[in-house]
C-alpha cells in the first residue's frame, strides 16, 4: 500500500516557543493543529497541520495506516504515518496529533482490520450467531505492502467451528505478529438475555470492586516536548 492519489499531502509548519495550553489555544485559533512529527533517527519537531487534511487521512480507506507526504517547511518532503491522536469529548474535533516519519525500506508493525465476508451457513440453515472476536491483528511487513484490510470469507462456517489468525490471507510480504491460535470469529448459540432476578443475584454477589482512575490524554501539551524527544529516542 503506497501513497496514493487519494491521500492528500500535508502540509506542516514548525512552532517554536512554549508547548503548553495557551499555546495550543492559538495555534487551533488560526484553525490548525498542534503536532509532533518523530522518528528515522532524527529529531522530533514541533509543528502546525491542517485539520481537515488529517480528517481527511483517518476517513480514508487506509486510515490511520495511511503513508502520505509530509512537507515540513524548511525541512524538506517525507513519507510519514499518523500514529496518535487525540479529539475533543464532546464534539470530535481534532485537537493534536503524533506523526512518524517513515523509511520505506524498513519493515514496521502494523495493526490491520479483519473484515469477514459472506455469511456462515451455520448462521443461515442452523440457527447460531456470527461473534467476531478479534477485529484487528498486528502484522510486520514494508510500508509499501501495508493492507488496508485482511478479508476472510466465513460462508462455509458451521455451527461451532471458529476461524483462527492461521486462516487469514498468507504471503511471503507479510508476517503475522497476532498469535496463530486466536479465535477471529466463531459460530455460537444464541445468549439468552438474564432475568431481571438472575441480574439482582449476580449483584449482590459480586464483590465491591475499587474505582479505577483512567488515564488519558489532555487538553495540555505542557509534556509535549518531552514525551516527543522519548518518542525519537526510539
Amino acid at each position: 500500500m503506497a501513497a496514493s492519489n487519494n491521500i492528500p499531502a500535508v502540509v506542516a509548519e514548525p512552532r517554536s516557543g512554549k508547548f503548553n495550553k495557551n499555546a495550543a489555544r492559538r495555534v487551533r485559533a488560526a484553525g490548525q493543529i498542534p503536532a509532533v512529527v518523530y522518528g528515522a533517527g532524527k529529531d522530533s519537531v514541533a509543528v502546525s497541520v491542517d485539520p481537515k487534511v488529517i480528517t481527511k487521512i483517518l476517513h480514508s480507506d487506509t486510515g490511520h495506516n495511511s503513508i502520505f507526504d509530509l512537507d515540513v517547511t524548511g525541512s524538506g518532503t517525507v513519507k510519514a504515518m499518523i500514529v496518535d491522536w487525540q479529539n475533543e469529548p464532546l464534539k470530535g474535533h481534532l485537537l493534536h496529533i503524533d506523526l512518524k516519519r517513515i523509511a520505506m525500506d524498513k519493515a514496521m508493525r502494523v495493526s490491520v482490520p479483519v473484515q469477514l465476508v459472506g455469511v456462515p451457513t451455520g448462521v443461515k440453515n442452523q440457527g447460531g450467531i456470527l461473534d467476531h472476536v478479534i477485529r484487528e491483528v498486528e502484522i510486520e511487513c514494508l510500508p509499501g505492502d501495508i493492507p488496508s484490510h485482511l478479508d476472510v470469507d466465513v460462508t462455509a462456517l458451521e455451527f461451532g467451528q471458529s476461524v483462527h489468525v492461521s486462516d487469514l490471507p498468507h504471503s511471503d510480504k507479510i508476517k503475522y505478529i497476532t498469535d496463530s491460535e486466536l479465535t477471529v470469529a466463531h459460530v455460537t448459540a444464541v445468549r439468552e438475555e438474564p432475568t431481571a432476578e438472575a441480574e439482582t443475584a449476580a449483584a449482590e454477589a459480586a464483590p465491591a470492586e475499587p474505582e479505577v482512575a483512567k488515564k488519558g490524554k489532555t487538553e495540555a501539551e505542557g509534556g509535549e516536548a518531552a514525551a516527543a524527544g522519548d518518542k525519537a529516542k526510539k
